[in-house]
């Protein structure tokens, strides 16, 4: 097998111990010192991602913004390093937002979306100042509306719009087709109904359109299809009430590659292609004078390709195939099973010895479905021994759960040469702290 270097990330070596390190650090040492399962996180490799996506956008003739997706990966000591790299923040729920407070993200920078927000949550977000409110729907605005007329104050808004755009991706990933929990309609005439909604309450204000098309998107004619629909439906909003649209955000959703089977992927570039498009559309449509702020929300291309998820050996059985059982699996990553989702592996202890042999990497979870890796070719592993997973760091961590009663792994960053724990494991206490007898 050869060595995957394109899907670690940036500064991973090969050690003279036939080992694997990442930001100067021996990730075999990494898993004795903190225990498996272990989520690395290299700080160069966010920050390069970070910084090259704010450079794709510099030459959009308007003001411009890369907003972190934190659903994608939501933790204090991440929050606390993107406003220094210029990104905004999307958050989705309550909690992500009192993340965000907590890190002392600039409110000016947060974007509030979710399908269902409650009142508190709106509450919150109104308190707390975040720059915008991306509304979902027509009820959203009465409440909004009542929460604005609570705390006496306007509230700035983008509307959340149904493309109609299908992006060829997962259909568990799909958002801006017709039938979608998200946005309002445009075709249906409900994106209309939502804007004139908006309009008609004082405590409101209305800026711009939002849509997003979905995840693991690798081409770019989706995004010049919603593009163009966007600014289609803003210039016939213009003629029909007279709004003109100051902000369009066509989302995030740019693909990342997991296995060396898939096509490399280049977010940076089709960043830097959805502004050249999203300028080019507001010029034919009538909005170069100024030029709408534009706002992307890459999140999963970001902190994915920074993260590395280690495990340990705990069996190694022989049946139809050859089946590695690891300390983890579906608590810390539902993806294999809910997406069908394909991951690639290494031996970080052996990275290099001999002829590789054809296994599966099982998880410990007690579901027939819980394999990490249906097949994957490493150097015939031995009980004791750290298994290696990159491209481990986003909607894994975000999504993972207490299944079997499990503890949610620790997370180190590691830099330089040194690691910091900023997640420690949680522990069986931890995990029944709310509970009652």
């Amino acid at each position: 097998m050869t060595f995957p270097a394109a899907l670690f990330p940036d500064t991973t070596r090969l050690t003279p111990g036939n080992t694997l390190a990442v930001g100067g650090c021996d990730l075999v040492a990494l898993a004795a010192q903190y225990g498996t399962p272990l989520y690395v996180y290299d700080e160069a490799t966010v920050r390069a991602r970070a910084s090259s996506f704010r450079d794709a956008v510099v030459a959009y003739p308007g003001r411009a913004t890369v907003c972190y997706a934190a659903k994608a990966y939501c933790a204090p000591w991440l929050l606390r390093m993107l406003p220094a790299l210029g990104l905004g923040l999307d958050v989705v729920s309550g909690g992500e937002l009192h993340a965000a407070a907590r890190a002392d993200f600039p409110r000016d920078r947060i974007f509030f979306h979710g399908n269902n927000k409650s009142e508190d949550e709106l509450l919150d977000a109104s308190a707390e100042g975040v720059r915008r409110v991306v509304v979902d729907n027509l009820d959203e605005i009465v409440l909004l509306a009542r929460v604005a007329a609570k705390r006496d104050a306007r509230t700035a808004v983008l509307l959340r719009v149904g493309p109609g755009v299908d992006a060829h991706t997962h259909a568990h990933l799909l958002t801006g087709a017709e039938d979608t929990k998200f946005g309002l309609d445009i075709a249906s005439g409900a994106a209309e109904a939502g804007v004139r909604a908006i309009l008609a309450r004082p405590k409101l204000e209305l800026h711009g359109f939002h849509a997003h098309i979905g995840s693991q998107i690798r081409e770019i004619d989706p995004y010049r299809e919603l593009v163009e629909r966007l600014f289609a439906f803003a210039a016939d909003m213009r003629g029909k009430t007279g709004f003109v649209a100051r902000e369009i955000s066509p989302g995030g959703g740019y693909g990342v590659r997991y296995t060396m089977e898939e096509p490399d992927a280049r977010p940076a570039d089709m960043i830097r292609d959805v502004a050249r498009i999203v300028a080019d559309a507001a010029r034919r449509h009538g909005f170069a004078d100024p030029f709408p702020d534009l706002t992307i929300e890459p999140g999963r291309s970001i902190i994915a390709p920074a993260g590395v998820a280690l495990y340990r050996v705990g069996s190694v059985k022989r049946s139809a195939r050859t089946y590695v059982a690891v300390d983890g699996g579906m608590a810390d990553n539902i993806r294999p099973t809910a997406y069908d989702a394909k991951y690639t592996a290494v031996l970080a202890s052996r990275v290099e010895d001999g002829e590789p042999a054809e296994v599966a990497i099982a998880g410990k979870y007690c579901e027939t479905g819980d394999i990490l890796i249906q097949k994957v070719a490493l150097p015939l592993p031995r009980v004791g021994e750290v298994i290696a997973v990159p491209v481990s760091g986003a909607y894994q961590l975000a999504m993972a759960s207490n299944y079997n009663m499990a503890p949610r792994p620790a997370v180190v960053v590691v830099a330089d040469g040194r690691a910091r724990r900023v997640t420690a494991r949680e522990s069986y206490d931890q995990i029944l702290a709310n509970e009652s007898v």
